[in-house]
């Protein structure tokens, strides 16, 4: 089977934009369940502001990467296609808002927060990390979006 790549046009140095971005804001919204139930576990207040820490980077690095990645949805004819990539997007937001609203929900008082909406809105986002990463990796993987695939070939004769 022969894949026509799907160039991206948000990149820099010749490397797509969103994947490079969307692995901070991931490990962050991650990190936040661990430190939630850390939280839970010890009543330190050091878990709940590393909580709401978390849940700000996840948030808001998350709407950067997010951005990079609908200029590309907008902007590539053969991304908007794809009914993978409009999936990806839908939760995406779905993803986003849910951790907005888990960090706005915090800022008051982190600690207060944690239960029961916090770890609820924590590991309901984890979840939804997982389907949308698996269909951004769908994109990648079976229709390669921003794969540079002269790249790829120039690599596999080297080795």
């Amino acid at each position: 089977m022969s894949m026509q790549p799907i160039t991206s046009q948000i990149i820099v140095f010749g490397h797509p934009l969103h994947p490079g971005l969307i692995h901070f804001p991931v490990a962050a919204l991650v990190g936040l369940i661990a430190t939630d139930v850390a939280f839970l576990y010890s009543d330190d207040p050091f878990w709940a502001r590393a909580s709401l820490w978390l849940a700000g980077v996840g948030a808001i690095g998350g709407w950067v990467a997010g951005l990079a990645g609908l200029f590309d949805l907008l902007l590539v004819s053969q991304i908007r296609r794809l009914i993978t990539a409009w999936c990806h997007a839908i939760l995406a937001v779905m993803l986003l808002s849910l951790a907005t609203l888990n960090w706005l929900q915090r800022l008051p008082d982190p600690a207060l927060a944690v239960l029961p909406q916090g770890i609820y809105l924590s590991v309901l986002s984890g979840l939804l990390i997982t389907v949308t990463g698996y269909l951004g990796g769908r994109l990648v993987y079976e229709y390669a979006v921003g794969v540079n695939i002269d790249d790829m070939l120039q690599q596999d004769a080297k080795s």
